[in-house]
């Protein structure tokens, strides 16, 4: 029966909506409700969190299973917290795909409120929407009704206000739904209640005065003096709490002391929504009849019950789990309730004679897992995700930009693989005509300055492209070094460098020692890689800087979220406020463990921390011959990461950007190659090997500049397919994935470069060595500075980053200023090189 019923009402109430659509169809006036979207069966579900203490990550992991949705309160009108606090809880409902119920409280007399802040209100919740797709609830100023609220009681002033900002939001693009949320009507006018207003005035008196009988009591209508009309509302909603005191006959205030913790009795819920538990007079409808079913309005319902630890009586899970049973039970028989929030907070509460008193349903896992497995056994709850998430992941991998260069950018890629080329033909002629400007290479282990004055240009073409200014600089990293980006040249000579340094620890002082200071080496990178995101999050306190512009990323929409979320933007340190929590939660203090969070340049240090605990392993491979083993396992590794990109070994911040599975083959390239690099460069300088190598530098080049020009002039290519150049980018050249064509990119650009610098070393050393080879040496260290570098620039006020005179100037000054530190050994001792 209870089946057969729960059919028939949802079948009355799909009829009623029918019903409703007719008069659109017929030309008629389109309501406010036309497009709630409420679930289409059943009821979402989530808490009202109490954000100071709280935030998704949390409640989900007590929960065990994803809510549908999140309440946060806001205050009204917005200042600069107010609106941060909402975008910070949109991004947190957005990370698991849930609906956001929104309670504006206003701040400021209900006569003060205008429709310039209603304006400013709505440009957020379009602009989260724009964003994020979420779909938002608006109880407006709830509880509207209650002595207990600055703006309670005031029915003229509240209809106008809603109305006000309901006609803001509907003229809008947000498709938020505005939500009327009166409180349970019994004890109304609740004389007895925390915080009753001064004596309401003549006007609003005779509103609130339904029976005519010249004054405000119980036996008045508690709901429809406070209702704002059809068109200003979507949904309705009702607070509907359990205070654990009081019976059927009456309504409990402040003046009845809580004795014990209760359990509630059978039916109570039930009688509420009859709207017959705690009235001393009888009411001639109820709210649920009225104005959800009336109306045809979705319902809302916020709910909670009270727990007081330290007081006799029920458990705290027969309070709660008795409620929310009740609550669960009455879905079947009310269709339009659409969703449910649950209060999770603890709080002092007026009722419980100021004790603080706990609502919530998580903290104990016991009650938590009742809760879950109520929820999920329950036919008329609806769990999450209900929307497209929207992660911090997301927003890491958002930070890897320009995925749509299509032919332009192939055309640079083409342009400096045949610039490479002819330079790498140039220094064959010139080493036989110029011997004396080669570089002076005895063969013997040490330092190779070529190395070092590479590393120097590749980490400050990273400086550069990380402080986003205009100017050549930019152009030049940018776009003139074609498929590559530093971060990637950074990765592998860091590896080749290893592969250089490595085995003369191990000839000086033992595998065993080597391979501690190995470890050692992964953990101080991993102790300042924590510092500076914890420095980074203490700054973000400091009023005059900007550092949203590193802990938060807005998509250019050329990322591999593609161009639909240009303008959306990702928080990078997800809950990173609980970490001020005592104690913080172990779900914040794991993200930061695990590097999930950290301001955007920096994401790739994580990478190289993993990276350095795997060289002890992979060298003693490779001392005993089993360098074959390394690149095998690696090549195997970088395919997996390849098919299957889903799988990532870890959750940091860095895997979505730079994916272990797939990075990891640059480094251990980079080891082998430094490891044999005498025998290597001995084979590739013999007559064979620089036949080898010049077939294979202009071969390559030779078929991009090819398939350029049949792009370009429109000949025939003959059996290369004419297309191959309009998909040659997407497919093998992304600057956003570690694709093919950038991996034979690296390998032309250090065989080039090395044979460039060793043959016209003594021009460029004059000329660029005193810059690029001290900064190259310290690259690390320029890493970790290059983050604080680009706090203060995006704190410079009034800074226009399109200015080239501008942005030249300050590239200028950072590359400068970076120098004179590197040569002062400027807290060297501190952070490593």
């Amino acid at each position: 029966m209870p089946a057969v019923r729960r059919l028939a009402l949802r079948a009355v109430a799909a009829l009623a909506a029918a019903v409703a659509v007719v008069p659109m169809a017929l030309g008629g006036a389109v309501s406010a409700s036309a497009d709630t979207a409420p679930p289409a069966q059943g009821a979402w579900f989530g808490p009202d969190l109490d954000w100071g203490s709280d935030a998704p990550d949390g409640y989900e992991g007590r929960l065990g299973a994803t809510p549908s949705l999140y309440g946060v309160n806001i205050d009204y009108p917005l200042d600069r917290d107010a609106a941060e606090r909402w975008r910070t809880s949109a991004r947190a409902a957005a990370a698991q795909g849930a609906v956001l119920v929104v309670s504006l409280e206003p701040s400021e007399d209900l006569a003060a409120l205008d429709a310039d802040e209603a304006g400013r209100a709505d440009d957020l919740l379009t602009e989260i929407h724009d964003q994020y797709g979420t779909l938002q609830l608006v109880r407006f100023a709830p509880e509207m009704n209650g002595s207990w609220q600055t703006w309670g009681q005031q029915p003229t002033e509240f209809v106008r206000a809603f109305s006000q900002f309901a006609d803001v939001v509907h003229a809008g693009s947000s498709e938020a739904r505005m939500v009327w949320a009166p409180s349970y009507g019994a004890g109304y006018p609740f004389t007895d209640a925390d915080g009753r207003l001064d004596a309401t005035d003549a006007r609003d008196e005779s509103i609130l005065d339904t029976d005519a009988n010249g004054t405000v009591t119980e036996a008045d209508d508690p709901y429809g003096p406070y209702y704002p009309g059809d068109d200003a509302v979507d949904w309705v909603g009702l607070s509907m709490f359990y205070f654990a005191k009081g019976d059927a006959s009456t309504a409990a205030g402040t003046s009845v002391p809580l004795v014990e913790n209760q359990a509630p009795t059978a039916g109570e819920v039930q009688q509420r929504f009859d709207e017959s538990w705690g009235y001393a007079e009888p009411q001639s409808g109820d709210f649920y009849e009225r104005f959800a079913v009336g109306l045809d309005r979705p319902m809302l319902l916020d709910t909670g019950a009270l727990y007081a630890p330290g007081l006799d009586g029920a458990a705290e899970l027969d309070v709660k789990q008795g409620w929310w049973r009740q609550v669960l039970d009455t879905l079947p028989d009310h269709p339009r309730i659409a969703g449910v929030t649950w209060l999770e907070t603890v709080r002092d509460e007026a009722e419980a004679g100021g004790r603080e008193v706990d609502w919530r349903a998580t903290e104990v896992d016991g009650i938590a897992g009742s809760l879950r497995t109520d929820l999920e056994a329950s036919d008329d709850i609806v769990l999450g995700p209900v929307t497209d998430r929207v992660t911090p992941a997301d927003g890491d991998a958002a930070t890897v930009q320009v995925r749509d260069g299509g032919g332009d950018e192939m055309g640079w890629i083409v342009g400096l693989a045949v610039a490479l080329a002819l330079a790498f033909l140039l220094s064959g002629l010139v080493g036989r005509l110029l011997p004396r400007w080669r570089y002076p290479d005895d063969g013997k282990p040490g330092r190779d300055l070529r190395i070092d004055l590479f590393r120097g240009f590749i980490i400050l073409a990273v400086v550069i492209t990380h402080i986003e200014v205009a100017g050549p600089y930019s152009f030049v990293t940018l776009k003139a070094v074609g498929a590559i980006t530093g971060a990637e040249m950074f990765v592998f000579l860091s590896g080749l460098v290893l592969g250089m340094v490595y085995p003369l620890g191990v000839k000086k002082f033992g595998e065993k020692t080597a391979a501690i200071g190995a470890f050692v080496r992964a953990r101080k990178q991993y102790v300042v890689t924590l510092a500076v995101i914890l420095i980074v999050f203490a700054l973000s306190f400091v009023p005059f800087l900007n550092t949203a512009e590193i802990t938060t990323f807005t998509d250019r929409g050329t990322g591999s979220t593609g161009s639909g979320a240009m303008g959306r933007v990702y928080d990078l340190y997800p809950n990173a406020d609980r970490l001020l929590d005592y104690p913080p939660p172990w779900y914040a203090i794991r993200q930061l463990l695990l590097l999930e969070m950290g301001p955007w340049p920096f994401n790739i240090m994580g990478l190289f921390v993993v990276l350095s605990l795997t060289i002890p392993a992979l060298m003693w491979l490779v001392k005993r011959g089993g360098w074959w083993i390394v690149l095998g396992a690696s090549w195997a590794v970088y395919l997996l990461g390849v098919f299957r990109p889903d799988i990532q070994l870890l959750p940091s911040q860095f895997e979505a950007v730079f994916p272990l599975f797939a990075w990891q083959v640059l480094f251990t390239h980079g080891l082998v190659i430094g490891n044999y690099r005498a025998q290597i460069v001995r084979a590739l300088t013999t007559t064979l090997g620089k036949v080898l190598v010049g077939v294979g530098v202009v071969g390559y080049a030779g078929f991009l500049g090819l398939i350029w020009a049949g792009h370009a002039y429109g000949f025939d290519l003959g059996p290369i397919p004419t297309s191959i150049y309009d998909t040659l980018y997407a497919t093998g050249y992304q600057r956003v994935d570690m694709q093919w064509g950038r991996l034979v990119d690296v390998a032309l650009v250090v065989v080039c470069v090395y044979a460039i610098l060793t043959v016209f070393w003594k021009p460029i050393s004059a000329a660029l060595g005193w810059l690029w080879i001290p900064l190259g040496q310290a690259s690390l260290y320029v890493f970790i500075w290059q983050v604080f570098f680009a706090l203060a620039v995006a704190s410079i006020p009034g800074l226009d980053r399109t200015d080239v005179l501008v942005g030249t100037a300050i590239h200028t000054v950072v590359i400068m200023l970076l120098w004179w530190m590197v040569r002062k050994r400027f807290l060297f001792s501190v952070i490593p090189r």
